[in-house]
C-alpha cells in the first residue's frame, strides 16, 4: 500500500502539486480540505446551524468523498463555514476516519491537507511538507483571483494568509506542523514544474526502498 502524504499551509502549492503527482503515478487523489468544505456546504444547504457539533458530525459522516467538486466548494462563504466546523473534535474524528479509508485504495493514494503525515496517515510511504513564505503565498492567491477576472486586495489577502497560519498552527487538535520524518519542500522560489521534479525525486527514491 503506497500512501503519499502532502501537508502545508494555505496557498503553498500543495494542491496543484498533489494532483500532478497523483496523475504521474496513477494514484487516487484526495484534497482533505474539501471534505470539511463539503460538510459545511451540506449544513448551509440544509439551513442547519454551524455551532452544533452533533449535527455537524452527522453531516460529516455522510460526505461522499468521490463527489467533491472543487469549483463549487471553493466559494468564500463555504470556506468561512468550514473554518468553524473544522475545529470541532467530533467532526475531525469523523472525517479523519473517512480519509483513512480513502488512503487504502489501490494501487496508491495521494492525500493533501494540514495533518496527513502527523494524524491521518502517520505511516505514509512518503511525507512531504510543502511551504512558501507568506508573501509569496498571498501573491499567488492574488494572481489566481485576477487571472479569472476577479477583484482582489493583496494586503487583505496577506492578512488572511497570516491569520489562517496562526489558526492552523495554533489549534489544539491536529495543529499544522511537519511530521518528524517529512521532507521539507519550500516552493517560494519554485514554479510548479520545478516543485514537481523535486517532489518526484524524493518519491522515486522512497519507492525504491519498498
Amino acid at each position: 500500500m503506497i500512501i503519499i502524504a502532502i501537508d502545508g499551509p494555505a496557498a503553498a502549492g500543495k494542491g496543484t502539486l498533489s494532483r500532478r503527482i497523483a496523475e504521474e503515478y496513477g494514484f487516487h487523489h484526495l484534497d482533505t480540505g474539501l471534505t470539511y468544505r463539503a460538510t459545511a456546504k451540506a449544513l448551509l444547504d440544509a439551513g442547519l446551524p454551524l455551532d452544533d457539533e452533533a449535527v455537524a458530525e452527522t453531516m460529516a459522516r455522510e460526505v461522499e468523498l468521490a463527489g467533491l467538486d472543487r469549483s463549487v466548494l471553493s466559494a468564500h462563504a463555504i470556506g468561512e463555514a468550514a473554518s468553524k466546523i473544522a475545529v470541532m473534535p467530533a467532526v475531525r474524528r469523523a472525517l479523519v476516519e473517512a480519509q483513512r479509508g480513502f488512503s487504502l485504495k489501490e494501487p496508491g493514494t495521494v492525500l493533501d491537507g494540514r495533518d496527513i503525515g502527523t494524524v491521518v496517515c502517520p505511516d505514509a510511504t512518503v511525507k512531504l511538507y510543502v511551504t512558501a513564505s507568506p508573501e509569496v503565498r498571498a501573491k499567488r492567491r492574488y494572481d489566481e483571483i485576477i487571472a479569472v477576472g476577479g477583484r482582489a486586495d493583496y494586503a487583505a489577502i496577506f492578512e488572511d494568509v497570516k491569520q489562517r497560519d496562526e489558526r492552523d498552527m495554533g489549534r489544539a487538535d491536529s495543529p499544522l506542523k511537519p511530521a518528524e520524518d517529512a521532507h521539507l519542500l519550500d516552493t517560494s522560489e519554485m514554479g510548479i514544474e520545478a516543485a514537481f521534479q523535486a517532489a518526484k525525486t524524493l518519491i522515486d527514491a522512497a519507492l525504491k526502498t519498498i
